[in-house]
């Protein structure tokens, strides 16, 4: 995630008179929020060159940003495919956006499908694109849908490996309102307006693949999504925010910065041998078990005999240091390692562990995986019952060894788990033992990391089986873990002092202010040290033009 916003500031202006001062805003890259309902496209990150599906809403796994050839445009594109349940299944992404009665919009997107992929659509495959006007309880009131394509009319389309525009322009009848997906009726208009009814409060754009239950394997491709306003009510928004990086820790420093964490040591001690699951490992603090290097942070598994045990690791955890807000974004970048009794786990604890323990406080599992179970990620919630997820959609010998982003979207009713921006569960509703949701999960937690061996998890190996089934030192790599909320926009404020401009920006933001001389195009961006929220800037007479510009983290 990286955000940065530019001013230019044209200082010998500024020294004749404020007013005079050339100030511009340039938006280089933003999360995008949607809401928007002015005249012209109201979809945000339609075509995807955000290189992510921000701003849309995924539903099951199989969502996929791919860059390069063939995108219609630019350089990214949205492929899709389903689940092979055996039973007919649904995938794709939505978006809604504020609307009202008496609104007028028009909706295309242009699709493809490759021969190289699964042969194109096939089978009982279908496709469509839709548009729905729903209330403020989520019933549709109204329904406009492309043409559903097949393989019995991919070829009036071209056929595969052809882009082609799809025009939502058939007005169907429906039944099942409240549905993610609206149950077939028949087209009963075809229309070039499609016209938000009496009690619309959002519309909602929409990609959806059917797959049958003969599980035909094919993929589509989706780019440049039009939703245009023509005419009609136009929506004044509320207040735009941005998930927005509250706080991180990047491990660009030398060492660990015991400031914000602290180390668990042992193996549980004799009130709680094996944590609880008899794991194998004994826990240090040591450099050797966790340390920074070039932007990493290192969590390392050894084969040493140390207090009785055969191997060392590291569980590290912000508990009494940092509590994260009540609900928000939580992600951590991370490769984890591969083995057996390999148990690698990003966490949370709800930060009254203390006083009212395991499981009333509540536990969030981010990632967990197995060692040897290298395509599958495991996102659970625990507080007295559980509720567990499985994420399996690396393909094309991806596996957890490599980067990948782990997170999850907190919210005061549910709870979502997602795989580098694919959302693979969303828990709704829970409930638990203390009552009912969002109990436990509506107080603070704190962020746990560490890499245990052996144990319940991952089928209780013995010593031996560990230690001829792994290559050691075996080891977590965190690139990063960040906390977010949906904030204010990330943007400098600009006001004269005295003959100065004085910067500001929002204050509980992570980011940091950088500078630039003359143009815009050289990209040598500079960071400006020890510059905290706000800054004078004193105009010099020989620099004709300075820049500026927030980056965060």
């Amino acid at each position: 995630m990286d955000m940065r916003l530019v001013y230019g500031v044209n200082c010998r202006a500024i020294l004749k008179t404020f007013s005079a001062m050339c100030l511009r805003l340039i938006l280089i890259l933003g999360l995008g929020f949607t809401g928007s309902m002015y005249a012209g496209q109201v979809l945000s990150n339609s075509g995807f060159e955000t290189g992510s599906l921000a701003g849309w809403t995924t539903f099951q796994s199989n969502n996929h940003i791919e860059t390069g050839v063939p995108a219609h445009s630019g350089n990214y594109y949205y492929k899709v495919y389903g689940q092979y349940s055996g039973v007919t299944n649904y995938t794709g992404i939505y978006q809604d956006n504020l609307s009202a009665p008496g609104a007028i919009y028009s909706a295309d997107g242009w699709a493809y499908t490759a021969y190289g992929d699964g042969g194109g659509i096939h089978g009982q495959d279908a496709i469509w694109l839709e548009v729905s006007f729903r209330d403020a309880s989520g019933n549709a009131l109204a329904l406009y849908r492309s043409v559903v394509v097949t393989s019995n009319n991919l070829g009036s389309f071209g056929g595969t490996n052809t882009w082609f525009d799809l025009q939502i322009t058939n007005q169907c009848s429906f039944t099942n309102a409240p549905a993610q997906i609206l149950l077939p009726g028949t087209v009963i208009n075809t229309v070039t307006n499609l016209v938000a009814p009496a009690g619309t409060a959002y519309v909602r754009y929409q990609v959806v693949f059917e797959q049958g239950p003969d599980n035909a394997n094919a993929s589509m491709y989706f780019d440049d999504l039009t939703l245009n306003q023509t005419g009609g009510t136009i929506v004044v928004p509320p207040p735009a925010t941005q998930w927005n990086i509250v706080w991180s820790d990047e491990f660009n420093g030398t060492s660990i910065n015991t400031n914000i964490w602290t180390f668990e040591t042992g193996n549980g001690g004799p009130a709680l041998p094996g944590w609880g699951n008899n794991e194998l490992e004994y826990y240090t603090s040591r450099t050797n078990n966790a340390y920074v290097n070039h932007g990493l942070l290192h969590i390392v598994a050894q084969q040493e005999s140390t207090n009785g045990f055969s191997f060392t690791s590291a569980r590290m955890k912000t508990e009494g240091l940092y509590n994260t807000p009540v609900y928000g974004r939580i992600e951590w970048r991370a490769s984890l390692p591969a083995g057996v009794g390999m148990w690698p786990g990003l966490w949370l604890l709800g930060a009254d562990y203390p006083t009212v323990g395991w499981p009333d406080c509540g536990e969030i599992d981010v990632a967990e995986t197995k060692g040897t179970e290298l395509t599958t990620v495991h996102g659970s919630l625990h507080s007295g019952s559980d509720e567990t997820a499985v994420y399996t959609a690396f393909t094309g010998g991806d596996s957890i060894t490599n980067f990948h982003n782990y997170m999850v979207d907190w919210e005061s009713n549910s709870i979502s788990f997602s795989v580098d921006g694919n959302v693979y569960e969303t828990v709704i509703n829970w409930t638990s033992p203390i009552g009912p949701y969002p109990a436990p999960f509506n107080a603070p937690f704190y962020l746990l990391m560490n890499l245990a061996m052996g144990g319940n998890f991952v089928g209780n190996p013995s010593v031996a089986t560990v230690e001829a089934g792994t290559v050691f030192p075996a080891e977590i790599q965190v690139d990063y873990v960040r906390v977010l909320e949906q904030t204010a926009p990330l943007q400098i404020a600009a006001t004269q002092l005295n003959g100065s401009v004085v910067l500001t920006w929002p204050a509980n933001i992570v980011c940091h202010l950088q500078a630039q001389t003359n143009s815009l195009v050289n990209g040598n961006w500079s960071d400006l040290a020890n510059k905290t929220n706000s800054v004078v800037i004193v105009p010099d007479q020989n620099n004709a033009n300075v820049f500026y510009r927030l980056e965060s983290p």
